[in-house]
């Protein structure tokens, strides 16, 4: 039987990703509620501290081994809801925004399907990739530009969603190669 252990989960990068968690909420009401150019700046900082608690939590887990079993569940379970909330939000304002729906739904349902057949196999892919950590990174770039900005152009609106489907793209494109490799080593 094993034992509970409160130390194993209960670690600064955890309580990071679980701010990051409860930011998600407060997110979404102030853009959705944002009337004039200080409340999407409000929406925008609020971004900007999800962000940075994101950085925070990956280098004090590997700078100070706070690195858990919990911590892989909740940063990318993080990450995804945020991302998630962040183009919901947008898709009210940029009628664009559907094409990064479909390749963010795509591209994280083919990932979650590859790494459960993948784990059935006694395999799976540790980490994220540095395409998937630079894809990542644009994502938050341009979508903060979004944010902050809600009057920008709307030539550089399409811009800033064509680059963030581009690196998506990428990113879908690169880890579904390295899933099927693992796939196929798992067949030998």
């Amino acid at each position: 039987m094993s034992t509970y252990n409160r130390n194993k989960w209960v670690t600064i990068p955890n309580i990071l990703s679980c701010i990051r968690l409860l930011l998600v909420p407060l997110f979404v009401l102030t853009y959705l509620k944002s009337t004039e150019p200080i409340h999407y700046y409000y929406a925008a900082l609020l971004l900007l501290i999800s962000g940075l608690t994101d950085l925070l939590d990956g280098w004090i887990a590997r700078k100070y081994q706070q690195i858990s079993e919990v911590g892989k569940l909740l940063d990318p379970l993080a990450d995804k809801i945020t991302q998630a909330a962040i183009i919901f939000c947008l898709l009210t304002r940029y009628e664009w925004m559907w094409s990064i729906i479909l390749l963010f739904v795509a591209k994280e349902l083919f990932m979650g399907i590859c790494n459960l057949v993948l784990l059935r196999r006694g395999t799976k892919l540790d980490g994220a990739k540095w395409y998937g950590k630079l894809s990542t990174a644009v994502f938050y770039i341009c979508m903060f530009f979004l944010i902050a900005f809600p009057t920008i152009a709307t030539s550089q609106a399409s811009l800033l969603i064509s680059i963030t489907a581009f690196f998506l793209s990428l990113s879908f494109i690169l880890y579904g190669k390295i899933f099927i490799q693992m796939y196929q080593a798992t067949k030998r």
